[in-house]
């Protein structure tokens, strides 16, 4: 518990102190930002301050915060000191230098500020890379909700009481509400009716039902100006959010009690991390991604930019969403540490499962079920921006003004049907999701890594101090190619090199040196700021 603790404590320090170095390097002024000087009641809107904190929390809090860290704590309670030191000096950074790249170019999109500062040809690799990282963003962001939702419409036939061990609390199964059943019994009568008569309310499978409504919101969200449907259902969504997320806290707090503290790591745990976790470097950081460093992250920054009303606001908005992230996160990674001590058998079970778990366990089934609504709400928050973040930039790649709704479906229509058909793929196995799932992964990462290096040049070019965003750069580069060149079907991962560990760190070191090298030769021309103030030789 006290190291939990204390990780909390280094989050909220490192938003006062290192945020703020962070802030006078990148310098927020009082320009006018472009949500007013290119203000066009689609995209570029000026919102107030609060909501879009608020829309950049949710945009970049997907299920990386919750199912990545309840895979990552597998790796130990060490976790609690790196998701914060690593959210702190990488994670927050990293978004705060984005959304501020994008301000400064006029709301520009990730590939036109790699484009301007890491050059043409290889921006034009990185977008395509882009888009397919974003379409896999949004497709999972489609599967894993409605799992989680055809998992609460499916919920135990009766109630029972298991006692805990180790002295711990007894564990309450709910049994399904009176509404659940209504729910499943008029599902069962649409289907009647329209031919499927051979299906029982028993038999219904709520997946599908859910996939279609919210892939259907996510194309409404991306079509609609910003502030009117984001910007109004995001604040319910966040209170939602908010209320599980100290739900569960408190109840850590209340059952790490004075005879058993459930956030020490047992021996059953000791054992299995040893014998059967990946290598820390660099699987802990493609795992957890979201917690400490995310490159998907980036490609919401511009969402931001465009209705920031001063750049003032960038900080908290940017900066410290990712704090706030990065607490959501050591809160979830305890309720999992938790269950893996008190019943060491889901150790071998899935993100989901474990989540279910820890809802049920530490908040019953009333209480519970709204904190997996606020998990389903992570997810479809960042999916439905990953959607619009695809749009603009395709338009911006494009050059197709999306001032039009018909320009606008004119852009989503082709990403809608690649995104159908890799929906009914990813589910034609738990494999195949698996598949998708472990390319997402580490394909967020190689983001941040550029990401990182296109603000490093960025900073230089300014004559500012860049080694805020280089040294986090090349490390994400390392753990990048390290991963790469380790992982294979033998590990467990999707395709790489399968190259014994020592060997991808050695390579992988070379790799990074040369990337390093390149970046510090580029001499992009400098490139005029939007809206910059006059000087007075002007």
């Amino acid at each position: 518990m006290h190291l939990f603790l204390f990780g909390l404590i280094i989050l909220i320090l490192g938003y006062m102190v290192y945020g703020k170095f962070v802030e006078r390097i990148l310098g927020p002024d009082d320009r006018p930002t472009p949500a007013v000087s290119k203000a066009d009641g689609i995209d570029y809107v000026v919102l107030p301050r609060w909501k879009n904190a608020l829309i950049q929390l949710l945009n970049i809090a997907g299920i990386g915060p919750v199912i990545g860290v309840i895979l990552g704590i597998k790796f130990g309670s060490v976790v609690f000191l790196i998701i914060p030191t690593g959210c702190i000096l990488g994670g927050a950074v990293h978004d705060f230098a984005a959304g501020m790249m994008s301000i400064r170019s006029g709301g520009a999109n990730l590939p036109t500020i790699v484009r301007d500062n890491l050059g043409r040809p290889f921006a034009s690799v990185f977008a395509v890379f882009m888009a397919i990282s974003l379409i896999l963003v949004v497709t999972v962001f489609i599967n894993v909700p409605a799992s989680l939702v055809n998992g609460m419409m499916k919920a135990p036939p009766a109630a029972a009481q298991v006692a805990a061990p180790a002295d711990g609390p007894a564990e309450q199964i709910a049994e399904p509400s009176s509404a659940q059943n209504a729910l499943v019994a008029k599902a069962a009568v649409c289907l009647e009716k329209i031919g499927f008569s051979n299906i029982s309310a028993e038999r219904i499978d709520f997946f599908w039902i859910a996939v279609g409504a919210i892939f259907l919101y996510y194309v409404v969200a991306t079509l609609f100006p910003v502030d009117v449907i984001i910007g109004r259902i995001y604040p319910l969504f966040g209170a939602i959010l908010l209320l599980g997320t100290v739900a569960i806290a408190a109840a850590l707090l209340v059952y790490s009690n004075r005879d058993f503290d459930i956030l020490v790591e047992t021996d059953a745990f000791h054992t299995y991390a040893a014998e059967k976790m990946p290598p820390l470097i660099p699987c802990l950081f493609v795992t957890i991604a979201c917690g400490i460093l995310s490159g998907f992250h980036a490609t919401q920054a511009p969402i931001i930019a465009r209705t920031i009303g001063t750049e003032r606001e960038a900080r908290f908005d940017f900066y410290g969403m990712m704090i706030a992230e990065g607490i959501i996160a050591m809160v979830w990674a305890a309720g999992a540490l938790a269950i893996y001590n008190l019943f060491p058998e889901y150790l071998d079970r899935s993100g989901t499962d474990t989540l279910s778990k820890i809802t049920g366990f530490f908040l019953g089934g009333g209480l519970g079920g709204v904190t997996i609504i606020a998990v389903v709400i992570l997810a479809v928050t960042s999916g439905d921006t990953a959607l619009r973040s695809l749009r603009l930039s395709a338009s911006e790649i494009l050059r197709i003004p999306q001032t039009s709704l018909g320009a606008r479906l004119l852009i989503v229509l082709p990403f809608i049907a690649i995104i159908a058909v890799l929906l009914w793929w990813s589910n034609q196995s738990p494999k195949s999701f698996g598949e998708l799932w472990n390319y997402f992964a580490w394909a967020n990462q190689v983001l941040a890594s550029v990401t990182l290096l296109a603000a490093t040049v960025w900073l230089k070019r300014q004559g500012k101090k860049y080694m805020i965003t280089f040294i986090p750069g090349l490390f994400m580069t390392f753990i990048v190619l390290t991963f790469i060149l380790w992982t294979s079907k033998a590990h467990g991962g999707p395709y790489g090199f399968g190259l014994p560990l020592h060997n991808a760190y050695t390579i992988a070191a070379s790799l990074t040196g040369a990337s390093a090298f390149i970046v510090m030769r580029i001499r992009p021309k400098s490139l005029p700021e939007q809206n910059a103030p006059e000087t007075t030789e002007s």
